[in-house]
């Protein structure tokens, strides 16, 4: 908690420029340095007045939680007003559907190049259930929403095609 331990207030105050008295709702959740900005967010969107009001409903277990989805709820409609979070969550949807066309369409085509030049079968591709488990498990979810959508796999497919092609 920073307003008693005589580094200055937390972030909320800070912005609101008030000083942070002992017991501040805000003081564990919006640190001097950081908290500042996140606050900001939830200020603009929801008003420090509905904030304070609404961690003073929430048990002190489960404050820290809502501090969070306040926050990523906050910055989500400072991006985009209109859609929030709804607006990042349809574009991943919309990534997994492209990803999940562009794995049929390697997975078609590796069978026809197998079939035209009697190759062996791989192994069975893992199914899209196991690779999101592994994800989930393995990466954080900031890492997950970092990866480049813009990765076409028919255009390295092609540039297979062709090498294929030019060595027959």
């Amino acid at each position: 908690m920073s307003n008693g331990s005589g580094t200055g207030p937390c972030g909320a105050c800070k912005f609101l420029r008030r000083k942070c008295v002992k017991g501040c709702i805000f003081a564990p959740y919006f640190d001097s340095e950081q908290g500042m900005a996140h606050f900001a967010a939830v200020h603009k969107v929801f008003g420090a007045s509905n904030a304070s009001k609404l961690l003073l409903t929430i048990p002190p277990n489960k404050r820290l939680e809502t501090v969070v989805t306040l926050c990523y709820e906050a910055l989500a409609r400072v991006r985009d007003p209109v859609y929030g979070c709804v607006g990042h969550i349809f574009s991943l949807q919309q990534q997994a559907v492209t990803l999940q066309a562009e794995l049929a369409y390697v997975q078609a085509r590796i069978s026809t190049l197998q079939h035209h030049h009697h190759l062996p079968m791989p192994p069975p591709t893992p199914s899209q259930a196991d690779v999101a488990a592994a994800c989930c498990s393995n990466l954080s979810p900031s890492v997950c929403t970092t990866m480049d959508p813009s990765i076409d796999i028919t255009d390295l497919c092609n540039v297979l095609d062709q090498q294929l092609d030019n060595s027959m």
